[in-house]
């Protein structure tokens, strides 16, 4: 289905993937586990292997954004922060809210779109966490937006993404090539592929430009500290595996940036005032 760009198609996919989500939580997804007592013995280390967040969270206000399913969550109360956690399925956030109160722990829970954050006030949080989930909204401008406004000035925002190549992959060839059957600047909702190694069963999913998932984030106000690539590659894997895909395609990137209120702001004064002069 193509991106008219109208509300009334925003809805319908929003729909789409909120019943989807549901779904998948219903019959015990892979992507919607809850944290273990093990995992919950050292949250911050479980969150952040790569040393990006504060060794100490506690009392630190944090959006889990598009992060429903009682993981990311729980780890971030069991270290002691402020949690909210947004999600579009009420099924998934069910699975936090079940679990913050096994565990005794306050957990904050909203469903909404992660491009629709209205109910939440201006420079809230310190700390954005977004998993694998922009692929599952149209446009990406909407959402960065709202995360500048509701982050405080020098508010981090840790994400992970899926990669446009992996995305455009529909198939693999009789060479065992992985063809790149999605046009990079085609607008419109993924076609069901053949290779749906890393696509939720039910969505509607799209393709981000790196334009859109890294350009936007800076023309929304936010600094890019770091960015790595998740090794997924396997040089011993079998065709058609995930090992074997990763050596030609990475599957997911992650990002650290930082909002800075400040600096955009005069920033866009100076080149206004500029025009003007």
């Amino acid at each position: 289905m193509l991106i008219d760009g109208s509300e009334q198609s925003r809805k319908q996919f929003l729909e789409t993937n909120r019943q989807a989500w549901d779904t998948l939580a219903r019959n015990g997804s892979p992507f919607a586990h809850v944290a273990s007592d093990e995992e919950c013995r050292s949250p911050i280390k479980t969150l952040d292997s790569r040393g990006w967040l504060p060794e100490d969270v506690r009392g630190l206000k944090v959006l889990c954004l598009a992060a429903g399913g009682g993981w990311q969550s729980i780890l971030y109360a069991t270290a002691g922060a402020e949690v909210t956690v947004v999600d579009l399925s009420p099924e998934m956030l069910a699975l936090d809210l079940r679990e913050a109160q096994r565990r005794g722990l306050n957990v904050r829970t909203l469903a909404t779109s992660m491009d629709d954050l209205s109910m939440l006030g201006d420079a809230t949080f310190d700390i954005a966490h977004q998993p694998v989930s922009t692929c599952y909204i149209p446009s990406l401008s909407g959402m960065y937006r709202e995360l500048a406004r509701v982050l405080r000035d020098g508010g981090l925002y840790i994400s992970q993404h899926k990669q446009p190549g992996s995305l455009q992959i529909t198939h693999r060839d009789h060479r065992d090539r992985y063809v790149l059957g999605v046009e990079y600047y085609e607008q419109r909702a993924l076609p069901v592929a053949a290779d749906t190694m890393y696509r939720e069963q039910g969505t509607s999913e799209f393709v981000h430009r790196w334009d859109e998932l890294i350009g936007e984030l800076c023309r929304s106000g936010f600094v890019l500290e770091d960015l790595v690539e998740p090794r997924r590659a396997d040089l011993t894997a079998s065709p058609g595996s995930a090992g074997h895909r990763g050596r030609f395609v990475p599957p997911y990137v992650r990002l650290k940036a930082r909002r800075h209120r400040r600096d955009s702001e005069q920033t866009t004064r100076i080149f206004s005032q500029g025009l003007t002069s």
